[in-house]
């Protein structure tokens, strides 16, 4: 293990170069999701550093989520799998305030060309393979979102309908445990939009109804986006609701 000085150019404080340490160990798929990681004396022992910047460093992991402690069990690698929702990403919530069981539905799966517009938001070139899944979610039982997700092809050789269809269409879980892409952040766009066509249709709404418009490039390791998402969705009952901290 190297750790910089305070000498050299790339000087960082000692537990930002032990957080640096533990996440590319994370990247490489030392410790996968759901795992234990070791404790913070055998972490202390092989970076050779106090328990102190060791816990400090695993704290800052998982303020960012990319850990998480269990009281008297240990710290473990953050999984969506783990996750009470099924959808950690997703701020549709009823108007009513009532909790609406979700589900989602696969439409369809295809093998596209990344067209300028999705290469440029993946950091692929234009004309790379990729994948276009169309999906709708459906709060109880009632479509509500139309999903239309785009995925470079090289992180995701041997999707198929079966592949995701087995994990129930949640597409999160489903990359991680299939595809070893854990998603850690997302961003996101929102405007309104028209429904048209095939949207109005698969959300049962006439043509023109307004709708929500979320654009979302959702991230793994290293800053990397690894999925483009526009989802349309219906707010006649429901609202986008975010917590800002």
């Amino acid at each position: 293990m190297k750790i910089a000085s305070e000498s050299t150019p790339d000087y960082q404080p000692l537990y930002r170069q032990i957080k640096f340490l533990i996440t590319e160990s994370l990247v490489s798929g030392e410790w996968r999701p759901g795992e234990s990681i070791p404790s913070e004396v055998q972490l202390a022992q092989r970076y050779r550093v106090s328990q102190g910047t060791v816990r400090k460093a695993v704290s800052e992991l998982a303020e960012q989520k990319l850990l998480v402690r269990h009281q008297g069990k240990g710290t473990f690698v953050a999984s969506h799998s783990e996750e009470r929702t099924k959808f950690p990403f997703l701020h549709i919530r009823p108007d009513d305030g009532n909790v609406e069981p979700l589900s989602a539905s696969l439409l369809d799966l295809w093998r596209i060309k990344l067209d300028v517009d999705s290469a440029a938001e993946l950091r692929r070139t234009e004309g790379a393979s990729g994948w276009l899944i169309r999906r709708l979610i459906l709060p109880a039982g009632l479509p509500a979102v139309y999903e239309e997700i785009r995925l470079p092809g090289s992180s995701f050789e041997g999707i198929s309908e079966s592949v995701i269809e087995e994990h129930d269409c949640m597409l999160y879980s489903m990359y991680e445990s299939a595809f070893d892409v854990r998603i850690l952040y997302v961003e996101e766009k929102i405007k309104a939009g028209a429904a048209k066509g095939e949207v109005a249709s698969q959300l049962n709404v006439p043509p023109g109804t307004a709708l929500l418009v979320i654009d979302r490039v959702a991230y793994t390791y290293g800053d990397l986006p690894v999925e483009l998402r526009r989802s349309y969705c219906n707010t006649a009952s429901h609202h986008y609701r975010n917590r800002i901290v």
